[in-house]
């Protein structure tokens, strides 16, 4: 596990939008999984600028994230469909066919996570997963206690979490709200992992993450045991471990 450590929030921007930009350069028919979030915006906002600044063919190049909201519009703001798109795939114009993202709303879940899963895999699988750390530890949408053998399934969002969606959305508490994600054992399949995170309020569980024991209560920590994983952090997430680095 390579740990690295931008000394602001710009440069570790800068330095995550490379690590999927190289990935491109690399392997013009790669399979790159993204994450949402507050961590992840501005890094996708420049790949978006280096790729207006100097355009390079990313027509074959598959777009994925690794978790979508289930029983939502798609047109709600916080998909995480409408937030790939606007923040990456439509300012490169990658094909709509090459935009693999699940469904939020179905009446077969099961059958959504099925196909989610041969999507990726008829391409080849994953290359590159960019992937957020959340308060708690969770990955994609597995939250504390998700075995580490889980593959695609439909996981509850955290409580605060929802409390925020249903205030954004205006839907009640009587209509079930969840997140259809990776497992954790798919995330583990990836060939090359780049787990970021920034601010101080990430600090402690980074450093509970990457230095404490492999379990289920911090999803995160497996990451312990991938064998191509980055943990790519700005100095304020850093905080907690730079004495151990």
């Amino acid at each position: 596990m390579k740990i690295t450590v931008e000394k602001d929030e710009r440069a570790f921007d800068i330095a995550a939008a490379w690590r999927i930009v190289t990935q491109m350069l690399k392997k013009p028919e790669a399979v790159i999984g993204l994450s949402t979030g507050q961590t992840t915006g501005g890094m996708h906002a420049v790949v978006s600028e280096l790729y207006e600044k100097y355009p390079f063919d990313v027509s074959r190049v598959t777009i994925f994230n690794v978790d979508e909201l289930t029983n939502l519009d798609r047109s709600y703001s916080g998909s995480c469909y409408s937030m790939i798109y606007e923040q990456l795939v439509k300012n490169l114009g990658i094909p709509e066919e090459n935009f693999i993202m699940p469904p939020t709303m179905s009446d077969d879940f099961k059958r959504e996570c099925r196909l989610f899963e041969d999507a990726l895999a008829s391409r080849g699988g994953v290359d590159l997963q960019m992937l957020g750390i959340g308060f708690n530890g969770h990955v994609g949408i597995n939250q504390p206690g998700t075995p580490f053998e889980s593959t695609t399934w439909v996981s509850p969002m955290d409580p605060i979490f929802e409390a925020r969606v249903r205030k954004e959305t205006g839907v009640g508490p009587e209509h079930p709200l969840g997140g259809l994600t990776l497992g954790i054992k798919n995330i583990m399949h990836t060939r090359h992992l780049v787990l970021v995170a920034k601010g101080k309020h990430k600090a402690d569980i980074i450093e509970q993450a990457l230095f404490g024991p492999v379990n289920s209560d911090m999803p995160a920590s497996i990451v312990q045991l991938h064998p191509n994983c980055e943990v790519l952090l700005d100095a304020d997430a850093a905080s907690a471990i730079i004495h151990r680095l």
